[in-house]
């Protein structure tokens, strides 16, 4: 019994975890401050994956997303050479509440419904996934989505570099 509710406790506070980064990353007026909750938030998501006893997505979580993707953004803040306080960006306001509020409501629209047909007992137990099985899935039928990441992830950076020489041209 003790070891129900030690999970429903590390389950409340990774979700706490991510939450806690999301509102920062959400209404911080400073960029870095901003990318600083992302990585919290991303270092959150890395522990519900233990908690479902996915250690290797986990780590490629942390790998990936916290490592990689954090650099890109933290290159893409450089080279744009956006101001480290945010400049003309604005923290959390009553308006900015009030367009919080159908992000709120529209992914509750779609589980409360999902939670009263099915209730909690209807979500299925994960399978626990070995990392051979996981890659002959995303090399497999899972090959156009994988790939499609990386190039949004390039489009990013190149966004980032054309950016950065368009305000250099713009300066001389």
């Amino acid at each position: 019994m003790n070891e129900l509710y030690l999970g429903q406790f590390a389950f409340a506070f990774y979700t706490l975890i991510v939450l806690a980064g999301g509102v920062l990353a959400v209404s911080s007026a400073s960029l870095v401050r901003a990318m600083l909750g992302l990585v919290v938030s991303l270092f959150g998501v890395a522990g519900l994956y233990l908690l479902l006893l996915a250690e290797f997505v986990a780590l490629m979580q942390i790998l990936i997303y916290v490592g990689a993707v954090t650099v890109l953004i933290f290159f893409a803040i450089m080279l744009t050479r956006a101001s480290a306080d945010g400049g003309e960006a604005e923290g959390l306001s009553g308006a900015g509440v009030l367009r919080a509020v159908p992000i709120v409501l529209i992914p509750a629209g779609i589980l409360v419904p999902f939670l009263a047909v099915y209730g909690v007992a209807g979500l299925p137990t994960p399978k626990n996934v070995s990392p051979a099985e996981l890659g002959a899935g995303l090399l497999g039928p899972y090959t156009l989505a994988f790939e499609l990441i990386s190039v949004v992830l390039l489009a990013a950076m190149a966004g980032a570099v054309l950016l950065a020489f368009e305000k250099r041209g713009a300066k001389s």
